[in-house]
């Protein structure tokens, strides 16, 4: 079964961007790849801190 993806807006200041994006290119990932490893890390950064964030995928 494939996930399904959802594309947000992200607004940033020059200096982030530009740090982001040096990030990304020294990791040989793109921008957005980048954006989402950084956000699953601090995801499993909080859980590990606060237990686990438990989602209900009925809709």
């Amino acid at each position: 079964m494939a996930s399904s993806r959802i594309a947000l807006q992200v607004r940033l200041d020059e200096s982030t961007h530009a740090k982001l994006k040096q990030i990304s290119e020294l990791e040989l990932r793109s921008l957005n790849s980048q954006i989402e490893y950084f956000v699953i890390k601090g995801i499993q950064k909080y859980e590990t801190d606060n237990g686990a964030i438990n989602i209900n995928k009925e809709k």
